[in-house]
């Protein structure tokens, strides 16, 4: 490395900056979920009709999944021309800016018809935070990897997944047990949105104390940026994007069926309480944690391709245990249901990310990347719950079990062409091939 260069990154140091943000990212999405039930419907959208104070709730919970489109075009636009460093920065600051705000928000009886429209307004502001913080992180840890743990250090960002989930779902309960009701709703709900302030800090300590990635300084050097990326994502890696975005659609759809829509099915049809199903799925959740880092080392080892097809092909075949599993209601077939799931997010949700990044050159590899899996939580996420409610009422339970077992074959068939165009064009994701220097 030539004396102009700032020194290297420390692994610790990316590792935990790539961390870092998609742990607060989950966090804040599953806090933000939780109110959106529990709390919101009461406190901001108040009236006589509960359902209709619900559904204006979760309409402003829906509201981050098209921003987070946005958020990737804007903040890719500037991970790509300005640098990784200070996009993530501004992702970071974005997002919990708007979170600590949602906590302190005054209700509808304090400022009237303000308090929806600013709830509203901090959520889009959270929608375009995260959709800026999935790709940056990514590459952070990517780019810096050594040769041959593209997929280990990728999986880093991941793992913020499980973390998040268990924090924001241990909090809630926590407070559950704590206070009463009066206490919770008064000021307990705002206690998770605020202590995020502690998460963004810590992130942003770590983050400005990094240096810019070697593969964004070496297309620098080789004046390979281009004016807009997105334009150039769309007009010359248009089918790379379509690929990568139906390859992600199956991670989503798992995720929401094991989360939203089994917790939903579970209190509702299978006769559990709230705090009776939440720790049955931080159980699985453990497992989908567990598996991460093992898929990781597969995908490093085995190729990331082939273990993302043999993930995707063990979720095909889960599709049909819905109805023997979490249909019969009993404690320990709901457990093994939802530890089996989460394991297979797990083991497909690992070496994504490296996955889809080495899809795009490293000019446009924020925006691509970013615009893809935003993509992929719009097609996959957002309809999950909803289509599979509507066939668990309709058809039956084993109805949802085929939903997803038909996502995984459209899914499974995109991964295979990913790997034909993987043999023929392989793109490094960090210029520390050479040394295996961090």
């Amino acid at each position: 490395m030539s004396p102009s260069h700032p020194p290297a990154n420390s692994p610790a140091r990316v590792l935990f900056a790539s961390l870092i943000g998609t742990t607060i990212e989950f966090f804040d999405f599953y806090i933000y979920a939780t109110a959106a039930v529990l709390v919101f419907p009461k406190l901001f959208f108040p009236g006589s009709d509960p359902a209709a104070a619900t559904l204006q709730s979760f309409a402003t919970f829906a509201i981050a999944f098209f921003a987070r489109p946005v958020g990737a075009a804007i903040f890719g636009h500037f991970g790509d021309r300005v640098g990784r460093k200070a996009t993530l920065v501004a992702a970071l600051m974005t997002m919990g800016l708007s979170t600590v705000a949602i906590g302190l928000l005054p209700s509808y009886a304090s400022i009237g018809v303000a308090a929806p429209l600013l709830l509203a307004l901090f959520r889009l502001g959270q929608g375009l935070g995260l959709g800026g913080e999935w790709g940056g992180a990514v590459l952070l840890a990517t780019e810096n990897a050594p040769k041959g743990k593209e997929a280990w250090y990728g999986m880093f960002p991941q793992l913020g997944a499980p973390i998040g989930f268990l924090c924001s779902t241990g909090s809630f309960l926590a407070l559950d047990w704590l206070l009463t009701d009066e206490q919770f709703f008064s000021f307990g709900w705002r206690i998770p949105f605020v202590a995020s302030a502690v998460l963004v800090i810590m992130g942003l300590y770590v983050r400005l104390k990094i240096t810019e990635t070697p593969a964004f300084r070496q297309a620098l050097e080789r004046h390979e940026r281009v004016r807009v990326p997105m334009i150039s994502v769309f007009s010359e890696h248009l089918a790379t994007l379509m690929l990568a975005t139906i390859a992600a659609t199956a991670t989503f759809v798992i995720f929401y069926l094991m989360t939203v829509f089994a917790l939903s099915w579970g209190t509702a049809a299978l006769g559990y309480t709230r705090s009776e199903f939440l720790p049955l799925q931080m159980i699985g959740v453990l497992f989908f944690g567990l598996t991460i880092p093992v898929a990781a080392r597969l995908a490093d080892a085995w190729g990331r391709e082939r273990t993302l097809i043999a993930a995707t092909v063990a979720i095909f075949l889960f599709g049909f245990l819905f109805e023997p599993l979490f249909g019969s209601g009993g404690v320990g077939d709901v457990t093994l249901f939802l530890s089996i799931g989460l394991a297979l997010m797990g083991f497909t949700y690992g070496p994504l990310s490296a996955a889809m990044a080495e899809l795009f050159p490293t000019a446009v590899r924020y925006t691509g990347s970013s615009l893809a899996f935003t993509l992929a939580g719009i097609l996959g996420a957002s309809p999950a719950p909803y289509v599979a409610t509507y066939l668990a009422k309709t058809y039956g339970l084993a109805s949802v079990g085929y939903y997803l077992s038909a996502i995984a074959l459209l899914t499974g068939v995109a991964f295979v062409a990913i790997a034909r165009r993987a043999a023929r064009v392989r793109r490094p994701l960090s210029t520390n091939a050479a040394t295996g220097r961090v």
